[in-house]
């Protein structure tokens, strides 16, 4: 009776197990519009438990990597991707999320752009869906994922996120498009142009995109503030990877 009593009390205080998820967030185009939306990539469960249901990429964390080297490799290992930008998002723990056992999971988010995103390796496991369309995922993997668009949105409004969406060159109706795109309404293109004309952080080339039939835009690049203080030409990107 005494060993029994010893044995519910000692599982009570084992150490929950750590693991790594990541929210990639990329645009790809609507299959009826065409338009940019937003979409992330799912892993299909092979085991227990949730077996079958997709669930962000993820996995256990090794004792010997930092937070950020695991999130990395998890997301090399599942689908290819090696983001320029990825933050620690937030750390999900309740008690109950597992039903095998206690796991706090440590969740990072990426953004890719475009050309990053078509690299991603799809296979019967792993597959882009809608983020916003979601059925129901293993886990909590659904809460992390509604978090992850908050964020994502309220961080639209006031900093230079929209820019790891697109390439080193873009249009301004192609950052338009991101913004619709994430905040998921349509945005009007004259208000939107005069908004940019103060943004201290994007500047025009000399460049235009070509192949459309009517007149070429002009191009432009992301500039951070915290650019190079030799003078030298901005790379038109900002690399973030943080912990």
């Amino acid at each position: 009776m005494f060993s029994s009593a010893a044995n519910v009390t000692e599982r009570q205080f084992v150490p929950p197990s750590l693991a790594i998820s990541t929210v990639i967030f990329a645009l790809r185009p609507s299959a009826t519009s065409g338009r940019p939306t937003l979409w992330l990539p799912l892993v299909r469960r092979i085991r227990q438990p949730y077996r079958g249901r997709w669930a962000l990429p993820g996995g256990p964390l090794a004792r010997s990597e930092s937070l950020v080297e695991a999130a990395g490799r998890n997301l090399k290992e599942t689908t290819r991707l090696e983001p320029e930008y990825l933050e620690q998002l937030y750390c999900f723990g309740a008690v109950d999320r597992s039903p095998a056992e206690r796991v706090v999971s440590i969740v990072y988010w990426a953004l890719v752009h475009a050309g990053q995103a078509a690299m991603a390796e799809e296979t019967d496991n792993v597959r882009w869906f809608r983020a916003d369309r979601l059925d129901e995922l293993a886990f909590d993997h659904n809460e992390i994922v509604d978090y992850a668009l908050w964020r994502l949105r309220n961080k639209m409004e006031y900093g230079s996120i929209a820019y790891h969406f697109l390439g080193n060159r873009f249009t301004l109706a192609q950052l338009r498009e991101v913004y619709e795109a994430v905040l998921d309404k349509r945005l009007d293109p004259a208000n939107f142009r005069r908004q940019l004309r103060t943004a201290r952080d994007i500047e025009a080339t000399d460049e235009y995109l070509q192949g459309g039939r009517h007149r070429p835009p002009r191009l432009y690049r992301y500039r951070p503030e915290t650019g190079a203080a030799d003078g030298s030409a901005p790379t038109g990107r900002d690399h973030k990877v943080m912990e």
